[in-house]
């Protein structure tokens, strides 16, 4: 009973041991994945820190707001631009930035009243990416203490601060609020403007006695009556994944053909051998793009997934993205070995890819020098130029972009593949 056990354990084994690439990157694999994120996750005092990008469009340009903007603008956290409104919102809309800040006129003077009296309490715009939804909160927070801190120190010890100190006592006394009340009112002011004109104490209070603004927050999507369907940016992102593991099937098939001696056969025809990786390189593209298509299709129908932008562009990056795609299952076989290790290499190149691509993490929580990388990642340009064309509700040339940069890693792939590609079994 025993010896049979040990043999067949020892057989597996041996099967295992004897294919020194795929062993190798059954350990490597998990070891260069948990280090990847763990370089991402963990903060290090060697590498620059990653900031929200966050633009402001100032419509007031008064003291308070002035004032306002130079505190958001001094936070490490933070990567701020003073754009106009239009300009702020577009960006929002184009992916470009995924929060932008107007302040509306007569913003400061509205909050510093209503920092003291609780009521008329301007409103904030702020526009967001609804597929980054971790970095509106984030900014939402840190815009709050930001504020309150500006409003705070005008209004009990900036000349701005006096003056609507004493708007708010006038509108005190047309209230017919009694004579005593005003005077405790006044003293109360008086007393801050001395303390906050004196030395600054550490860690003092605020002053301040109410959230001096509201805030309306609007999703940058196609239209205003077209609310975000966040179904159309997971198929997006869990799209380009799955095209890219069918592509690894295609170079890993590739493989085990090469093995059972098909090329060979194949090489003894009169086709040349740029034909017969195109003639793989065109199937592996219809496969990828029926696969795809058939993902939106479901998306369309039972998750109300539409195409608000152009449907020729989102027809153009599925196709760019699907011939990215098979090249690189291309790639795979020609710098392949064996299945089993070749399989494992191209699981995490895709892992990889799709992560920095966007689609499973937010992008703002890698270190700055990671976000500038992505621009390298194929996954990426798909990803965007789907978005693009889905929920972003983007005109034609949105998509032109996208297209051409996965044409060109499409182009590269095969160019490096047909260079590569070992026509005999290794």
């Amino acid at each position: 009973m025993l010896i049979p056990l040990r043999a067949m354990i020892r057989k597996d084994l041996q099967i295992f041991f004897s294919d020194r690439r795929s062993v190798i990157m059954s350990f490597i694999a998990p070891i260069a994945i948990a280090s990847f994120f763990g370089a991402i996750f963990t903060s290090s005092g060697s590498s620059a820190p990653s900031r929200v990008a966050v633009m402001i469009a100032d419509q007031d340009n008064g003291a308070i707001a002035r004032s306002i903007i130079a505190s958001i603008k001094a936070d490490s956290a933070l990567a701020v631009s003073v754009v106009s409104a239009d300009s702020a919102r577009s960006a929002v809309q184009n992916g470009k930035t995924s929060v932008a800040v107007v302040l509306p006129p007569g913003f400061g003077d509205a909050a510093g009243i209503a920092f003291i009296t609780g009521s008329h309490k301007p409103e904030l715009q702020l526009f967001y990416d609804p597929s980054h939804s971790a970095e509106l909160g984030m900014v939402r927070g840190m815009l709050m203490g930001h504020v309150i801190d500006a409003v705070d120190r005008e209004m009990f010890s900036g000349a701005q601060g006096r003056v609507l100190a004493a708007r708010v006592l006038a509108t005190f006394d047309s209230a017919g609020m009694p004579p005593a009340q005003q005077e405790r009112f006044r003293a109360m002011l008086d007393a801050a403007q001395n303390l906050y004109g004196g030395p600054a104490q550490s860690g003092a209070a605020p002053v301040g006695l109410s959230t001096p603004y509201t805030v309306k927050e609007t999703a940058a999507t196609s239209d205003a009556n077209v609310a975000y369907n966040g179904y159309a940016h997971a198929f997006a992102g869990m799209g380009v994944q799955f095209l890219l593991f069918a592509a690894i099937d295609l170079g890993v098939g590739i493989l085990f053909e090469r093995q059972r001696g098909l090329w060979k056969r194949l090489r003894s025809a009169p086709i040349s051998r740029t034909l017969l990786l195109g003639g793989k390189a065109a199937s592996g593209t219809l496969i990828t793009l029926m696969t795809l298509l058939v993902s939106f299709a479901f998306a369309i129908v039972v998750f109300k997934v539409r195409i608000h932008g152009s449907v020729a562009g989102f027809l153009a990056v599925s196709v760019a993205t699907a011939l990215m795609a098979s090249t690189f299952g291309l790639l795979v076989a020609s710098l392949g070995k064996t299945p089993s290790a070749t399989r494992g290499v191209a699981i995490l190149a895709v892992l990889l890819m799709v992560m920095l691509g966007g689609a499973w993490v937010p992008s703002f929580i890698f270190p700055a020098w990671l976000q500038k990388v992505t621009v390298v990642v194929p996954a990426r340009w798909a990803v965007d130029g789907l978005d693009a064309m889905t929920w972003r509700g983007l005109p034609f040339n949105a998509a032109v972009v996208p297209t051409l940069v996965l044409l060109g890693f499409a182009l590269l792939f095969g160019v490096l593949a047909l260079s590569r590609f070992q026509w005999e079994e290794a």
